[in-house]
């Protein structure tokens, strides 16, 4: 009895240094699995911070060379001074260095002359070099192109408009129309007349109402787009059209600074006569010297006389040839009157302006497409005086590109079937017009009109009946050479992280 008691003893015990064993490894096995899980939070919260701190180093290598360009005005003149690449080097007053950013910055040129600088910021951090991050960033003043509309007068945005995009007036706006972005006016009040939709008059307008649905998105006053920066030196872009661009300057056309064919009689200083731009989707650019229009009479408020006499209709013309504009400087300098259209095909700015007194127009002789919508292609037309869509148009017109009629207006005139100022019969089915479709900016220092109204209430007589306005979100940060700026500071437009 007493072995066998001595036996059961004996295998308890052994049974309880097994568990315990056991539960040891168990506990063993737990204790590292806390263990390395501790260590590897503790490994991944200091990637987190190096990667934190790398991020916050490569932003402070964008603000130093930010800084960099405005001590140094001539990189964005002319590329002299540019430094590439920069180590910049970050410190902690109160800890000493903490890391260093490597900064490279391209410039991106047309005709020579900058347009607006990429900037890419590496940082890493000393504590761990191994975690590197990487912004990218665009260095330009604001285009033009980030607006739907740029007005310098008072102006009415009727019930059919369906305008995608800010939409700003240094004058008063009545807003009727929708939109789905900012409407800002730089005035608190204005006075509102009959030409406006106002009867009687409102002497006391706040600086953006209506019955539009978006009023949650107006704001008044707000300060005001320059219109004098907002102007083009011509005297500058004729001089590089002549050297590396196109220009056609009345009597010859030059390609790259090489005369092509003869002289022709003088087509400038006229509304009868000038040139055709049709723009092929390959590319290239027809051109034809037009020496016969037919005139009608039509009517535009902000001409003198209201009522003239335009010549907008092509009745006889004569090709020049087509020609492709040069990569390195894709600018049209025209002296002369311009129509314009076609499938435009990579970045293109066409000018029309004269030394003298004339001031030449632009008329968006027919529709006006993009050979691609991916970014690559755009087209700004900047007019001295105004750019116009002719009587004879499209009943469905489409448009594109950023349109600046700087010294005078974008729109429509008013052609009437009546009266002693009456449309020739043949062109009787051209004065009311179905849809007119904008997609990039318009930009007009007088009033913007292409639909209009007549008797009290007023009732769509001419122009087009409904208007679609949609402004080119992809051009605004990257628009034809020497689009106009709406503002002179330079700042960062597009911020991502590669």
């Amino acid at each position: 009895m007493n072995r066998k008691k001595k036996h059961e003893g004996s295998a308890s015990r052994g049974v309880t240094i097994i568990l315990v064993v056991a539960y040891m490894g168990i506990f063993a096995l737990i204790l590292g699995t806390i263990t390395s899980y501790s260590f590897m939070q503790a490994k991944y919260g200091r990637a987190l911070f190096a990667r934190e701190q790398a991020i916050q180093i490569a932003e402070a290598g964008l603000e130093y060379y930010r800084w960099f360009l405005v001590h140094t005005p001539n990189v964005m003149l002319s590329g002299a001074g540019l430094e590439t690449p920069v180590t910049y080097v970050v410190e902690d007053p109160e800890g000493g260095r903490v890391g260093e950013a490597a900064v490279t910055t391209t410039l991106n040129t047309a005709c020579g002359v900058p347009q607006y600088a990429n900037i890419a910021s590496e940082g890493r951090a000393d504590q761990n070099p191994v975690f590197k991050r990487t912004l990218i960033a665009r260095y330009m003043r604001p285009s033009v192109a980030e607006y739907s509309h740029i007005v310098n007068q008072n102006v009415w945005a009727g019930s059919d408009r369906n305008i995608t995009g800010p939409y700003h007036s240094n004058g008063g706006v009545r807003m009727d129309g929708t939109n789905n972005s900012d409407v800002t006016s730089s005035v608190s009040t204005w006075i509102c007349g009959a030409s406006f939709g106002c009867s009687p008059t409102n002497n006391n307008a706040a600086g953006v109402f209506g019955a539009g649905t978006g009023s949650p998105l107006w704001s008044y006053p707000v300060p005001q787009v320059s219109f004098e920066g907002i102007g083009s030196n011509f005297s500058a872009l004729r001089g590089y059209a002549q050297l590396d661009g196109i220009l056609l300057s009345g009597t010859t056309t030059r390609v790259d600074n090489v005369q092509q064919g003869g002289t022709y009689s003088s087509v400038a200083a006229s509304d009868q006569r000038g040139y055709r731009l049709v723009f092929n989707s390959n590319g290239t650019v027809t051109i034809y010297r037009v020496t016969g229009t037919s005139g009608v009479w039509g009517y535009n408020g902000g001409h003198s006389p209201t009522w003239y006499m335009n010549y907008d209709i092509i009745s006889t013309q004569v090709s020049l040839g087509t020609f492709t504009p040069p990569s390195d400087c894709a600018v049209i300098f025209v002296s002369a009157k311009t129509w314009i259209e076609g499938t435009v095909s990579g970045k293109i700015t066409i000018v029309t302006a004269d030394t003298g007194a004339y001031a030449p127009s632009v008329i968006l002789n027919n529709n006006v497409n993009y050979a691609t919508a991916d970014g690559s292609t755009g087209l700004t037309v900047i007019a001295e005086d105004s750019i116009l869509v002719p009587l004879v148009s499209p009943d469905q017109m489409t448009i594109r590109g950023i349109f600046v009629a700087q010294g005078g207006l974008f729109g429509r005139n008013y052609y009437t079937t009546s009266g002693s100022n009456q449309v020739p019969s043949a062109y009787d089915g051209y004065v009311q017009q179905s849809q007119l479709t904008t997609n990039g900016s318009v930009i007009s220092n007088k009033r913007v009109g292409t639909k209009w109204l007549c008797g009290s209430p007023g009732v769509y007589c001419s122009g087009y009946n409904l208007r679609i306005d949609n402004y080119d979100r992809i051009l605004a940060f990257a628009p034809p050479p020497f689009t106009p700026s709406a503002s002179a500071d330079y700042k960062f437009v597009l911020w991502r992280e590669q």
